[in-house]
């Protein structure tokens, strides 16, 4: 009996012993977490879209908490979560501007009403890995004869969480209604088609062929060929055409659509961000 009495007195000891050093650590090791922190990443959607450039959404809200990243970078969370965000931390909400993507190119492969091919035009038939990166690395390229547009093979589309992008006729195209901007696609593709653009901006260009307007139509019917015309009409300078490809300066354009009317591949659309009509281009 006196020995189990010892036992169980060591055993009490040393549980007293072990409780006060670990009562002690826990102070000496705390480490104080912001109570803002799990505020902040319950303002996020919790899709981990990388939209923000930061390793899903508790790195950002990490970063936000620290002062390191700009509170509206959430592009899923849209401008409830900025305003939610703002809030936490105490500062005012800066407007939230919606971005989504798109993809720069408008070649389907497709026939117009008369049976007529009007879009990118192939080398000859691609019978390996329906992957863009892999078709991009034979036949000189790829399959297109553009070595600038879009190879197809929805290499975007698999990493898309909201369903906003998809292959028709050959090229990818994006749904805006769905589209969050994260540009989790843009990563994805191997040409760098695919770009973000304010989600009011009516007026867009679908094209990033550089080359010659020559070589260009040779590959592609709607592809641009640096005329200019657009350039022409615009009354406030917000087109500019650099190595053969026309740009809109975002910050200059009242998206008054007049360039889309000169056009003669139908290649400029004023239409937020709407599929390019593939039409029978005008004659140069």
């Amino acid at each position: 009996m006196t020995e189990i009495l010892i036992a169980l007195a060591i055993l009490g000891g040393l549980g007293l012993i072990f409780g006060l050093v670990l009562a002690v650590a826990s102070k000496v090791f705390y480490v104080y977490t912001d109570p803002r922190l799990e505020e902040l990443k319950e303002c996020l959607p919790g899709a981990n879209c990388g939209g923000c450039g930061y390793a899903g959404c508790s790195g950002y809200a990490e970063a936000v908490l620290k002062g390191e990243a700009e509170i509206g970078k959430c592009a899923s969370g849209g401008a409830e979560c900025s305003r939610r965000m703002a809030g936490i931390m105490g500062v005012q909400a800066e407007k939230f501007v919606r971005r989504v993507a798109l993809v720069r190119c408008a070649g389907q492969h497709r026939l117009d009403e008369d049976g007529k091919f009007v879009g990118a035009k192939m080398k000859g038939d691609y019978e390996g890995i329906a992957d863009c990166l892999a078709a991009s690395k034979v036949a000189g390229r790829g399959p297109l004869i553009c070595k600038f547009g879009c190879l197809g093979f929805g290499n975007c589309t698999k990493v898309c969480q909201y369903d906003a992008i998809h292959v028709v006729d050959g090229v990818a195209k994006v749904d805006q209604e769905k589209c969050v901007g994260c540009m989790r696609c843009a990563a994805e593709c191997p040409r760098q088609l695919i770009v973000p653009v304010e989600y009011e901006k009516h007026v867009v260009i679908a094209c990033a062929s550089k080359a010659k307007g020559a070589v260009t139509i040779r590959g592609c019917t709607a592809g641009c060929i640096g005329c200019g015309k657009c350039k022409e009409v615009c009354e406030t300078g917000a087109i500019h055409v650099e190595q053969n490809l026309a740009y809109i300066d975002y910050d200059k354009c009242i998206s008054c659509g007049k360039c889309a009317t000169v056009c003669p591949k139908h290649l400029i659309t004023d239409t937020k961000l709407t599929a390019p009509a593939l039409e029978e281009p005008a004659s140069l």
